[in-house]
């Protein structure tokens, strides 16, 4: 009963790893402290709208080149 309850758990956790981090760690990263940096802006009551869009125009190509370069 243990031993299926942990290989569920590592399952669960396994999906969730690849889900977000998938390919290229460096962009989740980015995504993250992008999200950060967002939340921190509008919690300062100044306009945030513009980070996130800035964040992907930024961590799509970085995330190219890295895989260009890998292959």
């Amino acid at each position: 009963m243990w031993r299926a309850a942990i290989r569920y758990a590592r399952a669960f956790v396994g999906f969730w790893y690849d889900f977000v981090v998938g390919d290229d760690w460096l962009v989740a990263v980015g995504v993250v402290i992008a999200l950060v940096l967002t939340y921190a802006l509008s919690r300062a009551a100044l306009r945030a709208w513009w980070l996130m869009p800035l964040a992907v125009a930024v961590l799509l190509p970085v995330s190219l080149l890295r895989l260009v370069r890998r292959r």
